[in-house]
C-alpha cells in the first residue's frame, strides 16, 4: 500500500471517530460507561474476527504477539473508557479537542519509550497546548470539569496507543487480528464490571441500539482497522496528524447534531491546540523535505 493511500484511510477513520463522539454522548441516556463500552467493542470484536480468522501474514502469530495484543487491548479500554465516562460531564466539542492533545504527547511518548528524539518544536507546542486548554475552560483552569480533566488523561493513552499499534500491527503482520484481539480485550474488561455497577434493561441496550450499532460496527470495526491498516505503512508522527482532524470534525458534528457552541475565548482556546498539533506534525516533515532539496 502506498503511503498516500495510507494517509487517506487514516483520515476517513478521523471523520468516522469524529462523527462517533456524537453517538458517544448520546447513547449515555440509556447505558452506562462501561456497559455501552462492553457491548459496543464485543460486538466490533465478532464482526472483526471472521475476517482476522482468514488473514494471512508472514508467519504465524506466536505466544509474544498475543501478549502485545493485549497490552495494546488494555491500553486501549483505559483510553476509550475515560473518553467514555469523560462525555457525560464535558460537551462533544471540547471532548474532541482536548483527547486531541495526545497528538502532542505522541512525539514524547516515543522519545520515552522508543528513545526517539522529539523534534524541538514540541516543547513550545506544548505551552501553546497548555494555554488552548486555559482558553478553552474560559480562562481559568478551575473552569475546566471533571470530564475535560479525564479527556486530558485520556490523551495520554491514546498517545501510548497511537505509539503502539503501528509497530505491534508491522512485526506481525496482522493488523485484523490485532484489531480482533484487542476489541475483545476492551470488551471483556470493560462488561464484566459493568454489569454489577451500572443498572442495565434490555429495553436500555434497544434505545442505545442504533449508537451501539454505529460505533461498535463503523467507528470501532471500520475506524480503528483502518487506523491499524494505515499505520502500518505510514508514520507515527504523519498518522498523529491526521487523526487529529478527528477534533475538527468531532466539533462540525457537534454543531451540527447537538447544536453546540463555542464562546470567542473557547474557540480561540481550540484553534491554539490545533495549531499546536499541526506544527508538531509538520515541523518534522518541513526539515526533512529541506533535506533532501539540500542532498539534491
Amino acid at each position: 500500500m502506498s503511503r498516500l493511500a495510507a494517509n487517506c484511510l487514516l483520515l476517513i477513520a478521523a471523520l468516522i471517530w469524529g462523527s462517533a463522539i456524537v453517538a458517544q454522548s448520546t447513547a449515555m441516556d440509556h447505558l452506562g460507561p462501561l456497559t455501552f463500552t462492553g457491548i459496543r467493542f464485543s460486538i466490533a470484536a465478532l464482526v472483526v474476527l471472521p475476517f482476522a480468522l482468514r488473514e494471512r501474514g508472514p508467519a504465524p502469530l506466536a505466544p509474544r504477539h498475543f501478549l502485545r495484543f493485549t497490552l495494546l487491548g488494555l491500553i486501549f479500554f483505559l483510553g476509550i473508557t475515560l473518553q467514555q465516562v469523560g462525555l457525560t460531564t464535558t460537551s462533544v466539542t471540547n471532548a474532541g479537542f482536548l483527547t486531541a492533545v495526545y497528538v502532542v504527547l505522541t512525539p514524547v511518548m516515543a522519545a520515552l519509550i522508543f528513545h526517539e528524539r522529539p523534534h524541538v518544536i514540541v516543547w513550545p507546542a506544548s505551552l501553546v497546548t497548555l494555554a488552548g486548554i486555559w482558553m478553552l475552560g474560559r480562562g481559568s483552569l478551575g473552569t475546566l470539569g471533571s470530564g475535560d480533566v479525564l479527556m486530558l488523561v485520556c490523551a495520554i493513552f491514546w498517545a501510548l496507543h497511537v505509539s503502539l499499534i503501528g509497530r505491534f500491527a508491522a512485526t506481525s503482520g496482522r493488523p485484523l487480528a490485532l484489531s480482533a484481539w484487542q476489541f475483545g480485550v476492551t470488551g471483556l474488561v470493560a462488561l464484566l464490571p459493568g454489569l454489577f455497577l451500572e443498572p442495565i434493561t434490555l429495553s436500555d441496550i434497544a434505545s442505545a441500539w442504533p449508537e451501539l450499532l454505529y460505533t461498535s460496527v463503523i467507528s470501532g470495526c471500520l475506524g480503528f482497522t483502518l487506523q491499524a491498516l494505515g499505520q502500518r505503512w505510514t508514520g507515527s508522527v504523519d498518522a498523529a496528524i491526521l487523526l487529529s482532524s478527528e477534533a475538527l470534525f468531532a466539533a462540525l458534528f457537534g454543531a451540527l447534531l447537538l447544536g453546540e457552541r463555542l464562546t470567542p475565548t473557547s474557540l480561540a482556546g481550540c484553534l491554539l491546540i490545533f495549531a499546536a498539533i499541526l506544527v508538531v506534525q509538520l515541523a518534522p516533515l518541513v526539515d526533512a523535505r529541506r533535506a533532501r532539496l539540500r542532498r539534491a
